[in-house]
């Protein structure tokens, strides 16, 4: 029977985590002011309370250690879970993540998994600094032994972060701060996809529009817009950048024809670039034009006033709509 109620992704995460501390005692959650604050953007509120400061745990701030521990604790039986307090933050633990979380379990040859979760605040539309709107999904997609996800409504991150922390591999999750306080529909009662399944999220005949994160909304503005003007716009979710579901993707470019990529990261060696090298590869022969994709400019990310500037909005995205329709 379903069970559906409307909530923020912010608080449909914090029901997934709860749900996971509650069915599974060796769950852990450890970050930079998780416990009575709730975190920066409240996502882990209640928790300590209800769970105690043993299984949330406020670390202090240093994300190399953060991430070392939570490696020990893997290895001890734990399923911890880290906290990030914002995407620019993730660097002083970079080398913990890539040298040593994501390659344990093949240095042991498969004797000790990894099951930990790094959950990332990541992308712009909130107005902030620099270190606190960028998108760095490349730097770990890149990085084999890691599955790296992101969920773009709450339904999904309620699921997605369950799933996540259930994963005996380690998962970089990461969360769109900007739809935090998007409400959506979450029901509780069954997930509707597998972990990294991508999503057809609008059907259309005319052109592919791929995605993931915040950027999904962007997008379908973008088809609305579009269908005002007699395009009719495919938007598909992907949901996990690493590994990529491609099989919806594929198939819907072999119906449209055409196919355009958005992401607020730097397009240079992107995901938007892998996923355009390997559906030209893939469906090259049913492509009507070239697979193109309109990104965050290959710059450091701006200050908050040129924000605007710098994330893709729907006008670039029809703009790409109308370049790859003109072929």
């Amino acid at each position: 029977m379903s069970e559906t109620t409307t909530m923020p992704l912010g608080k449909a995460l914090n029901a997934g985590l709860r749900r996971a501390l509650s069915e599974n005692d060796r769950v852990l959650l450890t970050g930079e002011d998780i416990g009575p604050l709730g975190g920066v953007f409240r996502v882990t509120e209640g928790l300590q309370a209800e769970f105690g400061p043993q299984r949330v745990v406020d670390t202090p701030l240093a994300e190399s250690g953060i991430i070392g521990t939570a490696i020990g604790l893997a290895m001890a039986g734990f399923r911890p879970v880290c906290e990030i307090q914002f995407d620019g933050f993730v660097f002083p633990g970079f080398d913990q993540i890539t040298t040593q979380l994501a390659k344990f379990t093949n240095r042991h040859e498969g004797a000790v998994s990894m099951p930990v979760v790094i959950r990332i605040p990541y992308g712009g539309h909130i107005g902030a600094i620099e270190h606190h709107q960028e998108s760095p999904e490349a730097y770990f997609t890149h990085t084999a032994g890691l599955r790296v996800v992101s969920p773009s409504t709450a339904n999904d991150a309620y699921w997605m972060i369950q799933d996540a922390i259930a994963s005996n591999d380690p998962v970089i999750f990461l969360e769109p701060k900007a739809k935090y306080w998007q409400k959506g529909e979450v029901d509780t009662s069954e997930r509707a996809i597998d972990l990294h399944a991508s999503r057809v999220v609008r059907r259309g005949t005319d052109v592919t529009l791929v995605g993931h994160g915040a950027m999904v909304t962007t997008l379908l503005q973008a088809a609305a817009l579009a269908e005002a003007e007699g395009t009719s716009c495919e938007v598909i979710d992907v949901r996990s950048l690493s590994p990529i579901d491609y099989a919806p993707i594929l198939d819907s470019v072999r119906r449209t024809g055409r196919m355009v990529y958005a992401q607020e990261a730097p397009g240079f060696t992107s995901v938007g670039s892998e996923v355009a090298a390997t559906v030209t590869e893939r469906a090259f022969y049913s492509l009507e034009a070239p697979v193109l994709r309109v990104s965050g400019f290959d710059v450091p990310f701006p200050p908050a006033k040129l924000e605007g500037v710098y994330l893709p909005d729907p006008d670039r995205i029809l703009e790409a709509v109308d370049r790859a329709l003109a072929y």
